[in-house]
């Protein structure tokens, strides 16, 4: 009997030894930029960004693993230009007096070799969640000299339907249902 107990314990310790840790990161709202890009009738693109955002994420680069949690504070949206925020922020658009966030949850980091290649997620915009792959196109862990810290972050990016959220303005119009969301992040270690 004390055989067993000392095999069984034997085995819950090795067992426990190879499983690798999530490091915890804080995202760095300084170093991450959150933009989108619409069609405008042809013509041009327009472009805004959003200033307030927040976020963590756990990442294991020998499991191959991660989750992102990050929030978006609507009523930051900046086009450089006042009227148009002021647009941008109605019930037209974003209706931020009504959903003032926006939320990114990953449910899965994929990996290309050791690189993250996408994380997919759900997207909830405008009280409604849907599931969205950001692909990575770079993604880069690295010491930082100035905080003394490992730093991981890429530039990732997605293109929606925005209706699925029912983000329907100017569609019968001609404005194109498509649009890209560009993420720049970067999370220090924690």
């Amino acid at each position: 009997m004390r055989k067993s107990l000392s095999l069984l314990a034997a085995a819950a310790v090795l067992s426990t030894a190879g499983i690798a840790q999530a490091a915890e990161y804080a995202i760095d709202p300084t170093h991450t930029f959150a933009t989108f890009e619409i069609g405008h009738f042809g013509a041009s693109v327009n472009r805004a960004r959003f200033d307030k955002k927040e976020g963590k994420v756990s990442f294991d680069k020998a499991a191959k693993t991660g989750m992102v949690d990050i929030s978006i504070d609507m009523t930051s949206v900046n086009s450089g230009t006042a009227m148009f925020d002021k647009h941008l922020q109605s019930p037209d658009i974003f209706d931020v007096a009504k959903y003032p966030k926006a939320q990114f949850v990953s449910s899965k980091f994929v990996f290309n070799g050791d690189k993250v290649a996408s994380v997919e997620g759900n997207l909830t915009l405008l009280g409604k969640t849907q599931p969205v792959t950001m692909k990575a196109n770079q993604f880069n862990c690295y010491d930082s000299p100035m905080l003394k810290r490992e730093v991981c972050g890429g530039d990732f990016e997605a293109t929606i339907d925005r209706t699925a959220f029912g983000a329907n303005y100017g569609v019968d119009w001609g404005f194109p249902k498509n649009v890209r969301l560009v993420i720049q992040v970067e999370a220090v270690k924690q």
